[in-house]
């Protein structure tokens, strides 16, 4: 799994618009660094033999780097996105990439106003991990089915962020309710496609899912779990990690989920990425695979 990835560049990232709860626009962003922590996970997934196609940067997109969210692929067939207000001008690099790589894309209705790709549905063979209300609408979720092939989706929802009066915080700049999981891959990570007989392996976070999701989760029989702390989720971005079902590329602070991962038998290799992560992603946002 994860064997061929796309790759944007990191020179016009920034966190000027704070699309989400976990960017800070009052820190800025040095760019030198984030060129070179990007360049940092391109060389360490080749270095496991994962496919890392890349392409420059989208001029003017300063989330451009975050080339999970431009699609959901699977048997040669992507469903395009529907991004935020800031991020809309990625869609057509988007859809021109992906058709100069032969992939037949498909294009929403236009009754659906938001799909965050691969950032919101995670494969787990045809199995599909994914989730509403922040960046996906349960009016995407039919068509990961029908366009893409899927035969089961497991439909979830995270918290979502809160004011000092306990109030759900709609984003100033997209005007979309906000989450410090408002993609469902900061929440969970699919370790192990279920194959030949074998079970699946995911890891999640039960704290930042609403107690109906957690049930979800807790009762799903067709995989092995393990459990992240919330400290090492949303502080380390632990969940947010490439995994080929062998080798885990993840972020450093997560110490105990690491030691998890090694005790399934899995090779990790951590790296300390902290310029991304002022974005609101890490490893897997900047990687959208191509083979699910």
């Amino acid at each position: 799994m994860n064997k061929n990835v796309l790759m944007s560049g990191a020179e016009h990232f920034d966190d000027g618009d704070a699309i989400n709860t976990l960017m800070d626009a009052s820190i800025p962003v040095d760019v030198t660094k984030a060129v070179a922590e990007h360049n940092l996970i391109k060389q360490t997934l080749e270095s496991i033999g994962v496919n890392v196609k890349q392409l420059p940067a989208p001029k003017g997109c300063q989330d451009g780097v975050y080339t999970a969210n431009w699609a959901l692929i699977k048997n040669g067939r992507a469903l395009m996105a529907r991004l935020p207000n800031t991020r809309q001008p990625e869609e057509e690099c988007a859809l021109k990439t992906l058709q100069d790589l032969g992939i037949t894309t498909v294009t929403l209705p236009d009754h659906v106003d938001r799909f965050s790709g691969q950032g919101d549905a995670l494969p787990c063979g045809n199995m599909v991990f994914t989730q509403s209300p922040y960046r996906t609408t349960t009016d995407a979720h039919p068509y990961l089915m029908t366009e893409l092939g899927f035969t089961e989706l497991i439909v979830l929802e995270t918290e979502p962020a809160k004011d000092k009066d306990g109030k759900s915080v709609i984003n100033k700049i997209t005007g979309l309710p906000d989450s410090p999981t408002y993609d469902i891959d900061l929440a969970l990570a699919v370790i192990k496609q279920p194959q030949d007989g074998n079970r699946g392996l995911i890891a999640y976070c039960p704290e930042v899912f609403k107690p109906s999701s957690q049930q979800i989760l807790s009762d799903f029989y067709l995989v092995d779990k393990i459990i992240v702390s919330k400290q090492e989720a949303l502080k380390a971005f632990a969940l947010n990690l490439l995994s080929t079902g062998e080798e885990v590329v993840m972020n450093s602070g997560a110490p105990k989920f690491q030691a998890e991962l090694e005790a399934h038998g899995l090779k990790t290799i951590a790296l300390d990425l902290p310029e991304l992560r002022k974005g609101g992603g890490s490893i897997r946002c900047t990687t959208l695979t191509l083979d699910n």
